[in-house]
C-alpha cells in the first residue's frame, strides 16, 4: 500500500501541480501514486516506508558512478564548507571548461549553465544569432527541455501525457520549429529543401532516449550532418542524456561524428543541477559578452554543481575499462530479459546501446516516434508494479530509457533476472 507515499502524494498535490515537479515522476502511465525516496546508495533506492529497490532510473541518467559515490560526496561537503555560491568566477568553471574539452572531441569553447533545457534553448539562440536565420529542425519524438521551441512533437512526459504539443506555445513560435522523423534521412532531406536557406540548426539526439532508447541507425548522424554542412545548417547535438554516458567522449566518439553545438547536462553535474553548451570558437564567439547573442544566469558554474560534476567526470577518464563494464552487465541484463520474454510469447522489441535500454512490447522494430507508439502499454504498466513488488525501479513510462550504472555489478542483474523471472511468469 505504501501508506506514507500516498499520504505525502496527497499533501503534494494541495501545494504543487499535479504533486509533482517534473511531469515524468507522476506515474501518469503506469497507474497508481509516485513513490516517495529518502535515500539511495550505489545501485540502490530507499523509499520512505523503508524498501529497497535496484535503480534502474538513476536520477534519469545522471548516476553513473551509482548513487553517493564516496568521492564526489566528499569533494561536494568540502566545497560547500567554502560556499555554495559567489556569483563571481571561480577555479573550479576553469577547471571544468578544461576536463570536458579534452573529453569531448571538438569542442574549443564552452558555457556552464544550469539545466540540459537551458542549455538546449541557448544553444538554439547562439545558432539563430549566428547564421540571421530563425527556422530549426527537430525530430518527432525527440526531447530537447520545456522551451517553447522544442514542445513540437516532443517526447519525455508530454509523450507520456499523449499531448502532441503544449498549451501556451504560440503558434508563431511553433512555426518556426520543423519537424524530421528519426532515422529518415529522406524527411530530413525534403525539410531542407522545402526551407531553403531559412534554417538555422538542426538539433538532434544521437540516441533517442525520451520516446524510449532509439539509437541511430548506421550511418545516420553522418548523412545529417553532411547535409547540415551543404545546407549551412548548425547541427546541434543534444547529449544531455549521452554526454558522457555512452563512452568518455559521448556519442560523438561513439559513432565518430562532430557537431558544430553538442550541449550537455545529467552526468556532468554529477546529480547536481547543471548544463552546458560548447562547440566551434567561430561559433562561440557570437555568444555575450564578445558577442550580439545574450546568455546569462546567477547560478551558472555554481561551485557545487562544478565540483560534483568535475570529480565524476575525472573518475571516469580514471578508469580504463568502465564504459566497457557497464555495457556488459546491460547486455546480459537484455539478454536474460529477451529469453524471459521470449519463452513465455510476449512480443517484444529490446534497443540497447551502452548503458542505455528501453524494452518494446511489439513484433515490429522499433526506430522512430511512430514505432515506438505501437508497444503495449497496459502489459509495462504490470511489468513495472511487478517489478516494483519485487524491489526493482523502473522507469515509469515505457517511453523512457533504463540507465545502468558502475554499481549495477553481475549479481545485481541476475538478481533483476530472478524477479522479472517471477513477474514475467505471472502476468
Amino acid at each position: 500500500m505504501r501508506q506514507k507515499s500516498k499520504n505525502l502524494f496527497e499533501r503534494s498535490k494541495k501545494i504543487i501541480p499535479g504533486g509533482v515537479n517534473s511531469p515524468a515522476r507522476a506515474f501518469k502511465s503506469v497507474g497508481g501514486n509516485p513513490i516517495f525516496m529518502e535515500s539511495a546508495k550505489g545501485a540502490f533506492l530507499y523509499d520512505v516506508e523503508g524498501n529497497k529497490y535496484i535503480d534502474y532510473i538513476n536520477s534519469w541518467g545522471p548516476m553513473i558512478l551509482g548513487h553517493a559515490h564516496a568521492q564526489v560526496v566528499e569533494a561536494i561537503h568540502k566545497q560547500a564548507e567554502k560556499s555554495s555560491s559567489f556569483g563571481a568566477p571561480t577555479v573550479l568553471e576553469a577547471e571544468m571548461a578544461e576536463q570536458v574539452i579534452k573529453m569531448v572531441p571538438g569542442l574549443e569553447l564552452i558555457r556552464m549553465v544550469n539545466s540540459g533545457t537551458e542549455a538546449c534553448m541557448s544553444a538554439i539562440r547562439l545558432a539563430r544569432g549566428y547564421t540571421g536565420k530563425n527556422k530549426i529542425i527537430k525530430f518527432s519524438g525527440c526531447y530537447h527541455g520545456h522551451h517553447d521551441s522544442f514542445l513540437v512533437k516532443a517526447g519525455s512526459g508530454l509523450m507520456t501525457a499523449g499531448l502532441a504539443d503544449s498549451k501556451g506555445v504560440s503558434a508563431e513560435v511553433a512555426s518556426q520549429t520543423l519537424i524530421a522523423n528519426f532515422n529518415d534521412l529522406e524527411s530530413v532531406k525534403s525539410v531542407l529543401n522545402n526551407n531553403l536557406d531559412e534554417i538555422a540548426a538542426l538539433i538532434i539526439e544521437p540516441v533517442a532516449g525520451n520516446m524510449g532508447c532509439i539509437p541511430p541507425s548506421l550511418g545516420f548522424l553522418q548523412e545529417v550532418r553532411q547535409l547540415c554542412v551543404e545546407h549551412k545548417v548548425v547541427f546541434i547535438l543534444d547529449e544531455v542524456m549521452t554526454g558522457f554516458r555512452l563512452a568518455k567522449g559521448g556519442a560523438q566518439e561513439l559513432y565518430h561524428v562532430e557537431a558544430d553545438v553538442v550541449c550537455f547536462g545529467k552526468i556532468i553535474g554529477g546529480g547536481l543541477p547543471v548544463g552546458a553548451f560548447g562547440g566551434k570558437k567561430e561559433i562561440f564567439d557570437h555568444l555575450a559578452p564578445n558577442g550580439p547573442v545574450y546568455q546569462a544566469g546567477t547560478l551558472s558554474g555554481n561551485p557545487l554543481a562544478m565540483t560534483a560534476g568535475l570529480t565524476t567526470l575525472k573518475i571516469l577518464e580514471s578508469q580504463p575499462n568502465v564504459y566497457e563494464n557497464i555495457e556488459k552487465n546491460t547486455t546480459n541484463l537484455k539478454q536474460g530479459l529477451t529469453e524471459l520474454l521470449t519463452k513465455k510469447s510476449v512480443p517484444h522489441q529490446i534497443n540497447h546501446i551502452g548503458s542505455m535500454m528501453s524494452i518494446f512490447f511489439t513484433d515490429e522494430a522499433v526506430t522512430d516516434y511512430d514505432s515506438a507508439k505501437r508497444t503495449d502499454t497496459e502489459f509495462f504498466s504490470k511489468l513495472f508494479w511487478g517489478m516494483i513488488e519485487k524491489g526493482v525501479y523502473l522507469p515509469p513510462s515505457n517511453f523512457e530509457s533504463w540507465f545502468v550504472s558502475n554499481c549495477h555489478k553481475e549479481e545485481i542483474i541476475v538478481q533483476t533476472l530472478e524477479s522479472a523471472k517471477s513477474v514475467i511468469k505471472s502476468i
